[in-house]
């Protein structure tokens, strides 16, 4: 399967709609994304195979309290339709998203997701650096990574995602 990646287009968001819309079963990450879409800083990418999105990525970016002179982005949502799960378009996505994030200068990468999925990339629990959700999940759940190396070592703080994702 020859699936690749690149930025997403204005005639994408229809199609990124619909990807997100099938792998999450319902709208509520879809509308996120709309809202999110277009914001300065952000990084929005997508799979393709034959011509198709099957798969879309986005980063945005976040603040800490206290603030800290880095910068950090939030990856997420992250979606792939289900007929092209687990074989590697998920992961294509992140690390393409990641270089991407390098490239900007972002120092690290916060998500809220599946704490078998995101390690192999490099993410740990976000508690062992010091950092804090502002949302309700399981602390395993909430994970960082470095993108410069010891970027966050003298930062510690509450991550705060941009007012978009509240409204979800």
């Amino acid at each position: 399967m020859n699936v690749s990646s690149r930025p997403e287009e204005p005639y994408d968001a229809s199609d990124v709609r619909a990807t997100n819309e099938e792998a999450f079963g319902t709208a509520l990450e879809a509308q996120l994304v709309d809202a999110l879409r277009g914001l300065a800083d952000s990084i929005s990418l997508v799979a393709m195979l034959d011509a198709r999105v099957i798969g879309h990525i986005l980063f945005s970016p976040v603040t800490i309290e206290p603030p800290a002179s880095i910068r950090i982005a939030a990856l997420g949502p992250m979606s792939v339709r289900p007929k092209y799960q687990r074989v590697g378009v998920g992961g294509k996505l992140v690390r393409a998203g990641l270089e991407e994030c390098r490239r900007r200068g972002y120092a690290g990468v916060v998500l809220v997701g599946h704490p078998e999925y995101y390690p192999r990339f490099g993410f740990v629990p976000g508690h062992t650096k010091g950092l804090k959700c502002e949302f309700p999940v399981q602390p395993e759940a909430f994970m960082v990574l470095e993108l410069t190396p010891d970027a966050l070592t003298a930062v510690s703080g509450l991550i705060r995602y941009r007012p978009e994702f509240a409204a979800e």
